[in-house]
């Protein structure tokens, strides 16, 4: 493996522990209500990314792109639904930890490349290979088993897995610099944020800056929690390939099951079990079937075949 490759592992590796131990984070929160906790997570992400660029000395691109994004309705409107599918995609994660629901937020995060590939052939027009149709197949019967043992539709895993699979579907529409991109998406929501903040001022329900500095320091940190493993994610896939990011990926989500289950004492049932089995065996033949020897594999066996024939 070349150097640049080693540091997109480590930047892509950390950035998922860092996704994988947030619920850790909301948990400290508890005490906080989803929607302020949001709120400041919206506004003080915004802050944190004008911070940064200013640090890092992209203010001019930044004030460029936001030129261009003015004359370009089609970036202009993506940017706006990324902007909302992404805070709904935040507000029920941090609502279903809090809500001792992180079993099931891993499963969304499982779940969420098999979105990403129906939504590649839904809208995008590709083509399925083998091994994403087996995966497919797999992970179905997982959800099924699961759905049927609950009697009820696990749909906090799927409204994670969807909005943030359909975010990634619009932000292919919008290809500017990471850091970039995510102050134009907080920046996007920020007013609300703050007017929502403002409100809760004027209420008894407001928890930050009422008196408890554990509380204020850790929903200012929000902002920080948020950014920094995007931006880490952004450098780590720029240096490595499409596949080793696919088996990096399931980090996060791992992380958040051992959370769930040893730490948090959630339920974790035999279906459990078996859908998260399903799951696990959907992802790693999704992931092999992307690797570049698995398709060269592939290849050079229907050109043997061919060539027999």
């Amino acid at each position: 493996m070349k150097h640049g490759e080693k540091i997109g592992v480590f930047y892509a590796a950390f950035s998922y522990i860092i996704w994988g131990v947030l619920p850790v984070y909301w948990k400290w929160l508890s005490s906080v209500s989803a929607e302020e906790i949001l709120a400041n997570r919206i506004y003080w992400s915004f802050i944190f990314m004008l911070v940064l660029l200013a640090v890092t000395k992209k203010w001019k691109v930044f004030l460029q792109t936001l030129k261009d994004i003015k004359v370009n309705k089609k970036v202009f409107l993506s940017l706006i639904l990324a902007s909302l599918l992404i805070t709904a995609n935040w507000f029920i994660y941090i609502w279903a930890v809090n809500e001792n629901h992180i079993v099931e937020t891993s499963l969304g995060y499982y779940i969420n490349p098999l979105i990403s590939i129906l939504l590649g052939v839904f809208i995008l027009k590709e083509k399925l290979n083998k091994a994403q149709i087996i995966s497919f197949c797999i992970a179905a019967i997982g959800v099924l088993i699961l759905t049927i043992s609950y009697g009820d539709f696990p749909w906090i895993s799927f409204s994670l897995a969807i909005t943030f699979g359909l975010y990634g579907l619009v932000k292919k529409m919008i290809k500017v610099d990471s850091a970039i991109g995510l102050t134009l998406e907080t920046m996007t929501v920020a007013p609300l944020a703050l007017i929502y903040m403002i409100y809760l001022l004027f209420t008894s329900n407001f928890s930050f800056l009422n008196g408890s500095l554990k509380i204020d320091f850790l929903l200012i940190g929000a902002g920080a929690a948020t950014a920094i493993p995007l931006l880490l994610f952004a450098k780590g896939a720029q240096r490595i390939p499409l596949y080793l990011l696919g088996f990096l990926q399931y980090i996060a989500p791992t992380i958040m099951l051992i959370l769930g289950v040893l730490v948090y004492h959630e339920h974790f049932s035999t279906a459990h079990m078996i859908a998260f089995i399903c799951i696990w065996t959907a992802a790693i033949v999704l992931s092999i079937g992307n690797s570049k020897w698995f398709i060269s594999l592939t290849n050079r066996i229907k050109k043997d075949k061919s060539f027999s024939a």
